[in-house]
């Protein structure tokens, strides 16, 4: 017997099929006038989220709807949307964990009751991803509660977890795409800023294209770490000298100049750095714990 069977599915996308969902452009206009307004806290709406899917599922042990989420840029056309897929108890399980650390910024957030009926139906089905929708939302504006582990975690901690438990064991190719779902997660949660967990994505990158020829592509993403260096003023010396050493590799193996990074690590030398026998970009995954320390 298979664990899960697939029972219905409502889809969001254009031409929604669950009508109370039309409201979603107004309500996401409302809440852009509302937050451009709010305290001085509060960033300028940046992200918007947005239900597309909702599967019901029922398995042997449970029936519960499983949504699709995805992350755009509002306000332009977003290219490489990311997204997630949660239950209402991942969600609720957040929510508590925010109002538990962050009291006086969850204090005012609505976030919809479980029921004991009905939980299957297209209306509330459609009511909850909508509000889903805004308590996302609203939690993004906040800096404090944006940049919390909790919220970064809750994005794409388990992805992040999957992805190096594959790599560790070599399965590069069922690894790359959670890199790659990451990468586009943090890429647009958190944009700036030196952090950790975003190098350890960026070495999956590199390791998981490598290891499956695909050198251009792997060149390419440990030059876009080496401008998060670069960027951010990052201080992680263990990464950086990983990745200057992947880069010089890769871009003589594809004929790209790499004397700037062979100047870098000579630099490192210079300061006093161990550079001989570091630890590689592989070796950085697998000893890699707890990803989402920022």
């Amino acid at each position: 017997m298979p664990s899960a069977t697939l029972h219905c599915t409502f889809c969001f996308a254009e031409g929604r099929c669950i009508e109370e969902l039309s409201t979603h452009s107004l309500l996401t206009q409302q809440l852009r006038e509302m937050w451009a307004n709010a305290q001085d806290h509060s960033l300028p709406i940046s992200l918007t989220f947005e239900v597309t899917e909702a599967n019901v599922v029922k398995d042997i042990h449970a029936k519960y709807v499983m949504y699709t989420i995805y992350l755009l840029h509002s306000g332009q056309y977003d290219p490489s949307p990311a997204f997630i897929t949660c239950r209402y108890s991942d969600l609720e399980r957040l929510r508590r964990s925010l109002r538990s650390r962050y009291p006086h910024e969850m204090n005012a957030v609505s976030f919809p009751h479980k029921r004991l009926r009905k939980n299957f139906t297209a209306e509330t089905i459609a009511k909850r991803s909508r509000a889903f929708e805004q308590f996302l939302c609203y939690v993004s504006s906040v800096p404090l509660l944006r940049q919390s582990p909790e919220f970064l975690g809750f994005f794409y901690l388990r992805d992040m977890e999957k992805a190096q438990h594959l790599t560790c064991t070599g399965l590069y190719q069922l690894a790359l795409p959670l890199w790659m779902n990451c990468w586009g997660l943090q890429e647009k949660l958190c944009p700036v800023g030196p952090a950790t967990h975003r190098l350890l994505v960026l070495a999956g990158l590199v390791v998981c294209h490598q290891d499956l020829d695909s050198l251009a592509d792997a060149q390419a993403f440990s030059e876009r770490a080496l401008r998060l260096f670069q960027d951010t003023q990052e201080q992680n010396v263990p990464f950086h000298i990983a990745f200057l050493q992947a880069h010089i590799q890769l871009s003589w193996r594809v004929g790209v100049d790499k004397r700037s990074s062979e100047a870098a690590l000579l630099r490192l030398q210079e300061a006093g750095h161990v550079t001989q026998n570091a630890p590689t970009l592989k070796e950085m995954v697998i000893r890699a714990t707890n990803p989402i320390t920022t």
